[in-house]
C-alpha cells in the first residue's frame, strides 16, 4: 500500500529531472533549469517535513517487566563472604 510518503519519494527524482528537462527543452539554459528543478523537489520535501508531519504513535510503556532478573541484579562486591 502507497502512502503520502511513498509518492514523495518519487516524487522528488521526477520533479528535479523532469521539470530541468521540460525547461531545458522550451529553451530556458541549463543553469536555470536545475536550480528551479531543485526548488521544487526542495518544496516537496519541506511540505513532507514541515507541513505534514511524520509522527508516529508510540506505544505505551507496560510494566510487564518490573523485576529485575538475578543475571542482572547489583552483586554486593568481589571479596563479598
Amino acid at each position: 500500500m502507497t502512502g503520502y510518503y511513498d509518492y514523495v519519494l518519487g516524487l522528488i527524482p521526477v520533479s528535479l529531472i523532469g521539470i530541468t528537462a521540460m525547461l531545458s527543452v522550451i529553451g530556458l539554459p541549463l543553469t536555470l533549469a536545475v536550480p528551479v528543478g531543485a526548488a521544487v523537489a526542495i518544496a516537496i520535501i519541506g511540505h513532507a517535513v514541515f507541513v505534514n508531519v511524520p509522527v508516529s504513535n508510540p506505544q505505551p510503556m507496560t510494566d510487564t517487566a518490573t523485576t529485575m532478573p538475578q543475571s542482572a541484579a547489583p552483586t554486593q562486591g568481589l571479596n563479598a563472604e
